[in-house]
């Protein structure tokens, strides 16, 4: 390379020391760069697929002059002592060679203030993790299972299941049935009906399968009808613009016929092999899901309280469901919903209750701007502040509720370490999605949060139920109830005994003369 080569100007023929060192300084050429242009052309590939470009560019040394903090406060230095003096061609029509002469920099041909490495690296880092919260939350089920059925043959079979399933929202329905299910299963069966006491079960397992069915069909046919009334909505986001009727692969009337079969085939299981309570709020359900949910989405941002409802009432429905087989009165729907045993069913309901506002509070903030485009009044963006708080705060009721269930003896008390573990582990994402305003990837940790925290404490008060553990206990140690049956025998063979010494007439012993 050839050496730069300074002369001296021609007006004075002279320069300070200091001067001429620093363009000494300033015209040797570094040597890692050196190596670095050398290297340059048979390396670029590697170095573009394994280093990520916009983390060292933080870092570059790119040849132009940095200014320090006491050229801000001080502003512009003398030409002599600037060590970011410009060189400036002086070169004439007189016949001169190059000649350079430092000139002071003009306030254009400054170096911009850029912001620190680290702080650079930060904001790229946030700035990522906003922009992939969105596509942390996973697609819609129904989108998923109508672009899947566009693969399979027009008149296959298949494909005329996956279409009509997608009405249903197979996700949703099968987290209601799991509550519903688990509801069922947490009621606290009384000692009469025991397995060790009698040779049947202790709930009846056909009444489940008519429990679970019919819930299924009912929320399946509260999906269909929300789907039918908002295909024109539901085009405009990105999340629901593959459903089914928003592509045109199911006519509005063949969605129409499905949400009546399903929902009239629901409630008559629920009615005929359950019992008439639990077929009423199975078919609550559908009138405040499609009826009230739906259109109020649209009206006021009370549509998620609305819709909380509607989420909280499948364990209800589960617990009536058990309370229905041991009722010891007429069976009404006052004696299964209102009574003192029907405490259980109310906390349930009141923890899917609860659990709706940090779930659907963070899915609704990643996608707030597709629900503003929309026309959906929801507090992700009509109250960005207000979203975060009520998430915290419906998050935080999860502890009482769960020392509740304790309290009144449906679980034991291992489920206050166990389940407080996981209350705070949701409290904690909700108390970062509330003070960082669903920044900083906040929003997407919450939703996961949120998508694990329901069926782990549904796991968990099933595996702590009052009772359960010591009963198996019992079993692996050989010990059983055989003592009460016994007791409870000879009480039945004493009563027998008294009603027939009662009824048998007394004896006519005639005198003997």
């Amino acid at each position: 390379m050839q050496a730069r080569v300074f002369t001296l100007p021609a007006v004075d023929g002279s320069i300070c020391l200091r001067c001429f060192l620093r363009l000494s300084r300033r015209s040797r050429v570094p040597r890692n760069r050196l190596l670095s242009q050398l290297s340059a052309p048979n390396h670029t590939l590697a170095a573009n697929s394994l280093f990520r470009r916009d983390y060292f560019s933080a870092n570059r040394w790119d040849g132009a002059p940095r200014s320090s903090t006491k050229d801000l406060v001080r502003g512009p230095r003398n030409p002599h002592n600037d060590p970011s003096a410009k060189l400036v061609k002086a070169g004439q029509s007189t016949g001169q060679s190059h000649n350079y002469i430092p000139t002071e920099p003009s306030l254009s041909d400054a170096a911009p203030v850029t912001e620190l490495p680290h702080r650079r690296r930060k904001r790229l880092k946030d700035e990522q993790n906003d922009a992939t919260d969105a596509d942390a939350i996973p697609p819609d089920a129904s989108s998923r299972l109508s672009t899947i059925s566009t693969t399979l043959p027009p008149t296959s079979l298949r494909r005329f299941l996956s279409l009509y399933l997608s009405l249903s929202k197979p996700r949703l329905t099968f987290l209601i049935v799991l509550t519903t299910a688990a509801a069922y299963s947490l009621y606290p069966v009384p000692a009469l009906l025991l397995p060790q006491a009698t040779a049947s079960p202790s709930l009846s397992t056909l009444t489940l399968v008519f429990l679970t069915s019919g819930t299924a069909l009912c929320s399946a046919s509260a999906n269909a009808l929300n789907m039918l009334m908002e295909p024109k909505h539901d085009a405009k986001m990105s999340r629901t613009r593959n459903r089914p009727l928003v592509r045109g692969f199911i006519r509005k009337k063949g969605a129409l016929v499905f949400a009546t079969v399903a929902g009239i085939v629901g409630t008559g299981s629920l009615y005929f092999g359950v019992n008439p309570t639990v077929a009423f709020l199975g078919g609550l359900n559908i009138f405040l899901y499609a009826g009230v949910y739906t259109p109020m989405k649209r009206v006021s941002v009370l549509n998620t309280w609305a819709g909380a409802i509607v989420g909280g009432i499948p364990p209800l429905m589960g617990w009536a469901a058990a309370a229905g087989q041991s009722a010891t009165g007429s069976g009404d729907w006052e004696e299964l919903l209102f009574s003192e045993e029907s405490i259980g069913g109310w906390l349930l309901a009141s923890l899917l209750y609860t659990w709706q506002f940090p779930h659907f509070n963070a899915l609704s903030w990643t996608i707030r701007e597709e629900y503003k485009h929309a026309g959906y009044r929801m507090l992700a963006w009509v109250n960005p502040r207000m979203n975060g708080r009520v998430a915290f705060r419906y998050a935080v009721f999860s502890f009482p509720i769960c020392g509740a269930l304790w309290w009144f003896g449906i679980t034991d008390q291992g489920f206050l370490l166990t389940s407080s573990i996981v209350n705070a582990w949701i409290v904690r994402e909700a108390w970062r999605f509330w003070r960082r305003d669903g920044q900083k990837g906040s929003a997407r940790a919450l939703f996961w949060a949120g998508v694990w925290h329901l069926p782990v404490i549904m796991v968990l008060a099933m595996a702590h139920k009052k009772g359960l553990w010591e009963g198996i206990m019992q079993r692996l140690n050989g010990q059983t109830l055989g003592v009460e049956r016994d007791s409870w025998t000879d009480e039945e063979e004493v009563h027998l005994e008294e009603d027939q010494h009662v009824a048998q007439p007394p004896k006519i012993v005639s005198p003997i003369s």
